[in-house]
């Protein structure tokens, strides 16, 4: 151990002390010093508060990937393996001191602790459960403690879904980190993610979007333990145990205390309790941490740091010398003697590494750190590569280094892929920082900086696309704070819905939809903050919508009432089929009273519709006489069609007086059949069977293809008649069979030349089509020789069952036919199929 000036001072103390601030504040006030710091990020935090100081020409940064040394440099921001000691300062410090006792990094600071000395002062910073070894160890030792400046206390434990704003949430592995951030994202917005995996600038970067209040939350593992200085208000630890690199274990009290102590900051108090599947936390534990009190260090680890370079063995036996004074403890194998007893095995590499100038290089390439944690041999393979290289040509070839790193510059892949390439690229950051390892080391690490930034930054947006949703984030903190203060909130005409500058959803007559790309537990936030938005909204449109006119309400093809463009309710079945009820679509935002206003309006409309439509119909059901009252009833349960029936005379006049039309085909209201009424009932009988009716035939067309899925009872309901593979409208049916049957009472008649088109019917259509209807066709006979007019196409006739015809008579108007029997077609069969087509035409034969 070496000797050290009288001023050595220690000031312990639990976490928030202002320890750190002094150290800066006295380091600066010297003409020259050295600070160390337990991590990357903390000495590039620190660098750069010094540079604001002092300059960026005074100020070095020294860490194992990282070298930025002016020549005027004076001040140097260290981490404690980087720290220059053979550079002679006046001011030396140790930040986080009792990390003499991590078995894996204590010999470090231990060594530190016992050797490093500045030439007028030198501070150790740490936790006061080091002061008595200290006192043992570090004769004259000064040890200040410091009181912490804020109160911590103990909050129990608490669901996810309730933790206060300004949490930390502390995790000790990867995937519970992951898992309980999603948690976050879907109940409170997002979180930042911060673990030692990531790089410094990864971790800057998250550790802005906290501090910059973008998000409330921050999920962890206890890398935040370190000197993370954040405006954290809780603490809430996920688990008890973590792995130590070896097996898991409990934390101790005061690894507890470490990490809760990064709630509260300066003057404001903190707190810290448990979450998740966190088991309770014991209350003497919780005491411990609340008072600051625990079990003081008994020993350090060691190792010693007179090593013997003569030979790889005589090395080894060196670095495994063990501790000669009390109080000091050998820790776990490091990786750097792993490595080298790993290589120690490889006969050939131990030729080459003869001498002590060999040893030495290899210790040197022993000491690249293995950040991957990977399998011993990747790493070991690596070292061997790099001293194998350096040992016969002094320098690291330049296109083998290019290509390690271009391997490593890519940016695709998952988060764990880009995690796994930084700490790849770290390892390649802290080789060509070496400048006796490399030709040109300043512009290979920055090359190899360059990479780590563009994996950072990549990194940094895919942690934040996964676990942040800033626009939910945001509303959940004004929702949590606003309560005198109103949130701003925008409905814009065409019903999106703004809060806060946030597109949350569309208003859609009463229903709100939340943002499609929001999903879970999220779209809680979104209809919080939507509720607030419609209070004004909607009984605006509550008492538009009562107040509308009647054509801005209409009746979709699905039953459902349109107003504004929206469905707002649908038709609803009844006890009467041409009086359905109104059924008002659920919406959260209207209650008991407002769905009636809505629905009564919405009845009146239909009430109004159905009269306009409907209006004979409605009549006829007033009043019927005593012999169509059966008629009347079953018209109005059927919509007003319904099959044919026989009937006498004196029914058929009773009943056309009345309105109603007895046909050879249906009965019905001729007034029923109208286009809008039509509608109208399709919809009602689509009521009536609780499904979407069949799309009917554009208005005006007389006939149409029967489609595929159209009944025959459907379409006779619907007004039309099923003629084969075609159908014809109930009205044009009756009143050309009509017609046509009047002429033929006595004899068969000429077929009429504009039948087919009172019919549209094309004329290869006609035939089949009067055949099914009931009808025949026979061939003309040959006109004279005297007549000039134009021949008749054909005869027309009844059809028998028999297929016997009469001979054509011929009237007044019929030129003189030449005598001879006329010969007919083959008739037009009916379709076996079509059993209604069938029974007309033999009901008309019978007549």
């Amino acid at each position: 151990m070496s000797g050290f000036l009288p001023r050595v001072k220690a000031v312990l103390g639990p976490t928030n002390t202002g320890k750190t601030h002094l150290a800066i504040e006295r380091l600066l006030s010297h003409a020259s010093g050295i600070i160390g710091f337990p991590l990357r990020l903390l000495a590039r935090e620190n660098y750069d508060r010094m540079v604001q100081a002092k300059g960026i020409r005074s100020v070095a940064l020294i860490t194992g990937e990282e070298k930025i040394v002016p020549p005027g440099a004076r001040w140097f921001s260290c981490t404690v393996e980087a720290m220059p000691l053979d550079r002679k300062v006046e001011f030396l410090a140790v930040d986080e001191i009792q990390l003499c006792a991590d078995p894996d990094r204590g010999h470090v600071f231990t060594d530190r602790l016992l050797n490093a000395r500045g030439l007028v002062e030198t501070m150790f910073l740490g936790a006061d459960t080091i002061a008595p070894l200290m006192r043992r160890l570090v004769p004259g030792v000064e040890i200040e403690t410091r009181p912490r400046l804020s109160q911590l206390s103990f909050a129990g434990a608490a669901k996810l879904g309730r933790l206060p704003p300004r949490s930390a949430i502390v995790a000790f592995s990867a995937a519970e980190v992951y898992a309980i951030a999603e948690a976050v994202r879907r109940r409170r917005g997002g979180c930042a993610v911060v673990m030692g995996r990531l790089s410094p600038r990864t971790r800057n970067a998250q550790v802005a979007l906290y501090q910059d209040k973008e998000v409330d939350f921050l999920v962890a593992t206890d890398a935040i333990g370190m000197g993370l200085n954040m405006d954290v208000n809780h603490v809430a630890f996920a688990g008890l145990r973590k792995f130590d690199g070896r097996q898991p274990r409990p934390l101790t009290p005061s690894e507890i205390a470490q990490i809760a102590g990064r709630a509260g900051r300066g003057m404001r108090d903190g707190s810290f309790g448990t979450t998740a599947d966190c088991p309770p936390l014991d209350e003497e534990i919780a005491e411990q941490v609340e008072s600051h009190e625990f079990e003081k260090l008994e020993q350090v680890f060691w190792r010693n740091n007179q090593l013997d370079f003569s030979s790889v063995p005589g090395l080894l036996a060196s670095l495994i010398v063990p501790p000669n004074r009390p109080g000091l403890a050998r820790g776990n194998e490091a990786a750097d003697v792993q490595t080298l007893d790993a290589l120690s095995r490889d006969a050939e590499l131990m030729r080459r590494a003869h001498g002590g100038g060999a040893t030495r290089l290899l210790w040197e390439a022993c000491q690249i750190p293995d950040f991957r944690k990977l399998a011993t041999d990747t790493h070991v393979k690596l070292v061997a590569k790099v001293f194998t290289h350096l040992l016969a040509r002094e320098k690291l070839p330049e296109d083998w280094v290019a290509r390690e790193i271009e391997n490593l510059d890519r940016l695709e892949g998952d988060i764990d892929t880009l995690m796994q390439r930084l700490t790849d690229v770290r390892v390649w950051a802290y080789i060509t920082a070496r400048a006796d390892w490399m030709a040109d080391a300043e512009s290979w690490a920055m090359r190899a900086r360059a990479v780590e930034d563009r994996l950072s930054d990549t990194l940094h947006m895919k942690l934040m696309a996964r676990f942040v949703d800033k626009r939910a984030a945001h509303l959940t903190r004004r929702l949590e704070e606003a309560e005198a203060e109103e949130l701003q909130a925008i409905v814009a005409p065409d019903g999106l819905v703004t809060v806060e500058g946030h597109d949350v959803g569309r208003i859609e007559g009463f229903q709100f939809h939340p943002d499609p790309a929001t999903q879970g537990p999220e779209k809680k936030i979104l209809l919080r903050a939507a509720r607030r938005a419609l209070s004004v909204e909607m009984p605006r449109r509550i008492l538009a919508a009562e107040t509308a006119a009647d054509d801005a309400i209409t009746l979709s093809d699905d039953r459902a009432f349109i107003w504004e463009g929206v469905k707002i309710a649908r038709l609803k079945k009844t006890d009467i089929f041409l009086k359905p009820g109104v059924e008002v679509l659920h919406s959260e935002f209207l209650d008991g009273l407002a769905r009636e206003r809505i629905r009564a309006r919405l009845a009146a409309w239909l009430a109004t519709e159905t009269e306009k439509r409907l209006g004979a119909l409605l009549k006829a059901m007033e009043n019927p006489p005593a012999p169509l009252r059966g008629i009347v009833h079953r018209l109005s349960e059927s919509g007003g069609v319904l099959p044919p029936e026989p009937f006498t005379p004196d029914l058929r006049q009773e009943a056309k007086k009345f309105g109603i039309d007895m046909g050879r085909f249906a009965m019905y209201l001729p007034a029923a059949l109208k286009p809008g009424a039509a509608r109208l009932r399709s919809l009602f009988w689509g009521v009536w069977y609780d499904r979407n009716p069949p799309e009917l035939p554009a208005p005006g067309l007389v006939c149409a293809p029967m489609p595929a899925n159209w009944g025959h009872d459907f379409a006779l309901a619907m007004g039309w008649v099923q003629a084969g593979e075609l159908m014809i409208r109930l009205d044009v049916v009756e009143r050309v069979t009509r017609e046509l049957h009047y002429l033929m009472r006595k004899h068969q008649i000429l077929l009429p030349p504009n039948l087919g088109s009172r019919m549209g019917l094309k004329p290869e259509q006609l035939a089949p089509t009067l055949n099914v209807l009931g009808f025949r066709l026979f061939p003309a006979q040959e006109p004279s020789d005297k007549y000039f007019g134009p021949p008749a196409p054909a005869m027309l006739g009844r059809r028998k069952q028999d297929h016997r015809h009469q001979a054509p008579q011929r009237s007044a108007s019929t030129p003189p036919a030449r005598k001879r029997e006329a010969t007919p077609e083959k008739p037009v069969e009916i379709d076996a199929d079509n059993p209604f087509a069938a029974l007309a035409a033999l009901k008309m034969a019978r007549r």
